[in-house]
C-alpha cells in the first residue's frame, strides 16, 4: 500500500500541520514516510500545500506530480490541483469559500464543512482535525490509536490537554462526510 497525498489549502488553516500529524501517525504504525510542505513568503492568508507519501514499501522520491488524493481547502487550490488527482483517485474538499466545485467524473469526490462544523463547535483551530476524519473516513491509511501518538509527537507538550478536543473533532468529520461523486 501507497497513498500519495497533497494537502492545499490557505497559510492558517493547519495544511502543514495536517500533513506532520498524518505523517507522525504513519511513522508509529511502522510505515515508510514522506512529508514534504511548500508555503510562500506570505505564510499566514498565503497559498500552502504539503505532499504526505505514506507506505508499506521504501517512497523513492518525495516529489509528485500526480496524487492519490488530493485534500483542498481553498478555490486556488482547488485550481491547481483538482486535475491532479489520478484517475480513481480520491479529492475532499472543505465547500467555505469554494465558488467553482470539482467536475470531475474519474475520480472520487467528497464534500467536508470543516469550517461550518468547526464555527458550531465553537474552535476554528479544529477545521483541520475535522477534516482530516473525513479523509480517514475514505481511506484509513493509519489507524485510530495511531492518529492519537501522532498528536502527541507533533503537539507541544504544552498543549496535550488539546488531543481529546481534536479526537472529537476527527470523529465530528467522519460523521459529516458527504459524498458528491463516488466510483462504482
Amino acid at each position: 500500500m501507497t497513498e500519495e497525498i497533497i494537502i492545499a489549502g490557505f497559510g492558517g488553516q493547519g495544511v502543514l500541520s495536517m500533513g506532520k500529524i498524518l505523517a507522525y501517525s504513519g511513522v508509529m504504525q511502522n510505515k515508510e514516510v514522506s512529508w514534504m510542505p511548500s508555503y510562500g513568503p506570505e505564510m499566514r492568508g498565503g497559498t500552502s500545500n504539503v505532499t504526505v507519501i505514506i507506505s508499506d514499501e521504501r517512497i523513492s522520491s518525495p516529489t509528485l506530480v500526480h496524487f492519490d488524493t488530493a485534500i483542498i481547502l481553498n478555490q486556488q487550490s482547488m485550481d491547481k490541483f483538482e486535475d491532479a488527482v489520478k484517475p480513481g483517485g480520491l479529492l475532499i474538499y472543505d465547500p467555505n469559500g469554494i465558488t467553482k466545485h470539482p467536475s470531475r467524473t474519474d475520480i472520487n469526490i467528497y464534500q467536508v464543512a470543516g469550517y461550518e462544523k468547526a464555527s458550531e463547535i465553537g474552535n476554528l483551530k479544529l477545521f483541520n482535525m475535522i477534516i482530516l476524519g473525513g479523509f480517514l473516513k475514505v481511506k484509513p491509511i493509519v489507524n485510530d490509536e495511531f492518529i492519537e501518538k501522532g498528536l502527541k509527537k507533533s503537539l507541544p507538550a504544552r498543549h496535550h490537554d488539546l488531543i481529546p478536543a481534536n479526537i472529537k473533532a476527527i470523529e465530528a468529520g467522519k460523521e459529516i462526510l458527504k459524498p458528491i461523486n463516488v466510483l462504482p
